[in-house]
């Protein structure tokens, strides 16, 4: 696989983005673990700022290694295999999905690089590292999903070494073209091969537990025979959809 494989799809249907921003990441792994996907969520991605909105979006994926000398230098960053090369190669409405393997004292992106991307129409930024530059990335707007910020830059403890590979984000395997949702719970990827699947479960578990929810805030309702639901309450759920009534 490389950059520029022309097997790796990165549009998204726009009805596909409107059915799983109605779904909240906590729901996505429920459904994902029914089907024995256990390591989805990716640690150590948190939103930088409260209150930012659900995302979906491609992975665009980027790869950090180990710093070495040679190669990690601010030279480095005007080479064709570069962060800002990558930048300009990134589709508009994709998830940036960085690989920084958990190294929290080198800033992968820092705020002129977050504003190119967000001036280009990405959706989010994700990585298990962190950034820099903090008040200026806040500036630009972008919704960024890391584990922190610190002040020097990524060649003081990371190599870039190229995009549209698969990586390791917070322990989770990435492939270009992965579906990810962001939202305060972190980040949380959807396998390109599950997505349809996803599309079709997924709304209904987010509809039966606002009914569940409900059921607990509005009528105190015990939840043994409740969460999940016994045969008596699959029946009252189901004559609350045929009435047509939401959660």
């Amino acid at each position: 696989m490389t950059p520029n494989d022309p097997t790796i799809t990165m549009d998204l249907d726009p009805k596909v983005i409107e059915t799983l921003a109605g779904v909240t990441t906590a729901t996505l792994t429920t459904v994902l673990l029914k089907k024995g996907l256990r390591n989805l969520w990716m640690r150590g991605s948190r939103p930088i700022r409260p209150g930012q909105p659900r995302l979906v979006g491609r992975a665009f994926t980027l790869r950090f290694v180990p710093m070495r000398e040679d190669l990690a230098t601010p030279e480095s960053w005007g080479a064709p295999i570069s962060t800002r090369a990558a930048i300009e190669a990134m589709p508009p409405g994709c998830i940036v999905v960085a690989d920084a393997m958990g190294v929290q004292d080198a800033g992968i992106f820092g705020d002129i690089l977050c504003a190119r991307m967000a001036r280009r129409g990405m959706a989010a930024l994700v990585t298990d590292g962190v950034v820099r530059d903090l008040h200026g990335v806040l500036g630009t707007k972008l919704p960024v999903w890391c584990s922190g910020y610190a002040a020097p830059a990524s060649v003081a403890g990371l190599t870039f070494v190229g995009w549209q590979q698969p990586i390791a984000c917070g322990g989770v395997a990435v492939f270009p073209g992965d579906v990810v949702v962001t939202d305060d719970d972190g980040a949380v990827l959807i396998p390109a091969a599950m997505l349809d699947y996803v599309l079709e479960v997924a709304p209904e578990q987010e509809r039966l537990e606002g009914w569940i929810m409900q059921e607990v805030m509005d009528k105190g309702a015990a939840l043994p025979g409740l969460y999940p639901p016994n045969e008596e309450n699959k029946k009252r759920y189901e004559a609350f959809k045929a009435a047509g009534r939401k959660a």
